[in-house]
């Protein structure tokens, strides 16, 4: 499965990305493939283990702030590996095609 997800503390003021960076070193440091853009964190992997490390990442920012906003979207399908490269892939093999 491939879980995107943001979390957001709530009462720490304006500048949230000192708190966020908890969140992703608790991804970075799980092993599973993930990456991180300016709105969401992804990362692949088995239900239990994914929602492990999104349950940790949410933990680590709520040890630091009054309020957590957790927003989650998950893909899950059996069978496929390395999702989060070959998804990506499929859609720019698809723009190169109409180029």
């Amino acid at each position: 499965m491939i879980v995107a997800f943001s979390i957001t503390p709530l009462g720490v003021g304006e500048s949230v990305g000192e708190y966020v960076a908890e969140a992703v070193r608790v991804v970075r440091e799980s092993g599973l493939p993930n990456r991180t853009d300016a709105m969401f964190t992804s990362v692949e992997g088995e239900w239990d283990e994914v929602m492990d490390v999104v349950k940790r990442a949410v933990d680590a920012v709520a040890a630091r702030s009054p309020r957590v906003s957790l927003v989650l979207k998950a893909d899950v399908r059996e069978g496929v590996v390395d999702g989060l490269t070959t998804k990506v892939e499929a859609v720019e093999r698809h723009l190169s095609e109409t180029s």
